[in-house]
């Protein structure tokens, strides 16, 4: 029995589970099989109210859409010095939200982090959506959409990549390199719990799961070569994740614009990155956990530790950007300081303020144990510290763009127009709508390692005794 005298505890289907233990010992390994799977057939009511609404706004977005690609690129508001507008900007912000999943399952996979095993799955599925909503901002923002293969790095007649100078093929080889991983890595460790979706199901779902579960048995020898091959992928992702933001960053930094040409940007950028990623699963993680009755595997102690997890990156975040306020304040750059000053008290200043506030003073929300323990409010703020990373993308694009070099260029008043900002919504309906039938299709939480985590602690309890 566990003296309520000396702990609070939570109650999760009428058993008392400790603050500080991420899940119940003594859960039932077919237990976890019949949860699991019974939140693919039955999820609470609100799971279509969220598909239906996101299948409207990504409706939406593909008007939007038609409508550009039938007027030309004018019907954006997008014309010089404004190019890029709010494209490339949430293009940013997608490919940020995209390491989430490296972080949670590559990097603590190799640290032998277990509490990761309940919630890592959805935060590889994140990754995977994000990085394929990212690229169409790249279509997007082409407007003639027949020419994409002008940013894909393939050899032409004369066996020379095409204008390999341009910045947009380093995003493609990079980008397309990144999706392409993570859908092996999210493929790859869904295989054992696919066999026991294919074990329980009938009909043409059984099909299904039997063409996906390429055989897999369980025999020693799959169960061996899957922990070389899957610990092998992570270690592969690492670098490329980091590397993918770094290109990113790096079409900012070699660049000549007032603001841009500084050498912090890579680790700001991955730092933004993760920072974004991790507010993303704190959002995802309370939907989920009440959507699909997942309350008893994703539990509260492993919501603060990714809250906790959420505040460390954020001060990193924090400190890189006043880095970079600082480089460009003491620099001799007369141009990006000038550019800085205009952010912080030019037509965008309130952006940018909210922006700042957002970022860095939001996030010591997480410090606090009890706010920690409130999801109504850990949901707020993790949509808080996202619209804080959105406006950091925007900042970055938008004022640089508006006050250039050149002063005859200026455009101190321009906003985006109405098919932009209904595109870059299109977008995160198409996320959470890829992202719902995921959950709705394949296991959420890994059943295969929620057991392995329930006998590891079963049997470290026992030898202690």
């Amino acid at each position: 029995m566990i003296d309520r005298s000396e702990e609070k505890d939570i109650v999760v289907e009428h058993r008392f589970i400790p603050r500080d233990q991420d899940i119940d010992d003594e859960i039932a390994w077919a237990k976890i099989n019949t949860d699991v799977l019974q939140s693919m057939e039955r999820p609470r009511p609100l799971y279509w109210v969220i598909f239906f609404a996101s299948l409207l706004l990504f409706s939406w977005g593909v008007y939007c859409e038609i409508y550009q690609y039938q007027n030309g690129l004018g019907v954006a508001d997008l014309n010089n010095p404004q190019v890029w507008g709010l494209y490339i900007a949430t293009f940013i912000f997608w490919i940020g939200m995209s390491h989430s999943g490296t972080l949670l399952s590559a990097i603590l996979l190799i640290m032998h982090a277990d509490w990761r095993k309940p919630i890592f799955r959805f935060a590889e599925a994140m990754t995977t959506f994000s990085l394929m909503t990212a690229g169409l901002f790249v279509l997007v923002h082409l407007g003639r959409v027949w020419q994409f293969y002008y940013v894909v790095a393939y050899p032409n007649e004369r066996w020379v990549w095409p204008n390999f100078n341009s910045p947009l093929v380093w995003d493609a080889t990079a980008i397309g390199t990144y999706l392409t991983s993570s859908v092996v890595f999210l493929y790859f460790g869904m295989i054992p719990d696919l066999a026991i979706c294919r074990d329980a199901a009938s009909g043409f779902r059984k099909k299904f799961y039997w063409l996906l579960s390429l055989g897999w048995q369980g025999t020693d020898r799959q169960w061996a070569n899957f922990r070389v091959a899957y610990l092998t992928i992570a270690c592969f992702l690492i670098p490329l994740a980091v590397s993918v933001h770094s290109i990113v960053a790096t079409d900012f930094a070699v660049s000549q614009q007032p603001g841009w040409h500084v050498t912090s940007f890579p680790p700001y950028f991955v730092a933004g990155a993760l920072y974004s990623g991790c507010a993303a699963i704190i959002t995802l993680f309370i939907i989920l956990r009440y959507v699909f009755r997942f309350e008893a595997y994703m539990t509260m102690p492993i919501l603060d530790k990714t809250c906790r997890l959420t505040f460390a990156i954020a001060m990193v975040w924090t400190y890189l950007n006043l880095i970079e306020y600082a480089s460009v304040w003491y620099g001799n750059d007369m141009y990006a300081k000038q550019a800085l000053i205009y952010r912080a008290t030019g037509s965008y200043a309130p952006f940018w303020w909210a922006m700042n506030i957002l970022g860095s003073i939001v996030p010591f929300a997480l410090a606090f144990k009890s706010l920690r323990a409130n999801l109504k409010i850990m949901m707020v703020v993790s949509l808080l510290l996202n619209l804080g990373m959105w406006l950091e993308r925007f900042m970055i694009v938008t004022p640089t763009f508006a006050h250039g070099y050149y002063p005859w260029t200026w455009t101190n008043d321009w906003w985006p127009s109405w098919v932009q900002w209904g595109i870059v919504i299109g977008s995160f309906g198409w996320f959470t709508m890829l992202f719902m039938l995921f959950c709705k299709l394949f296991p959420t939480v890994s059943m295969y390692e929620v057991k392995e985590m329930v006998f590891h602690r079963k049997s470290s309890r026992q030898a202690k005794k």
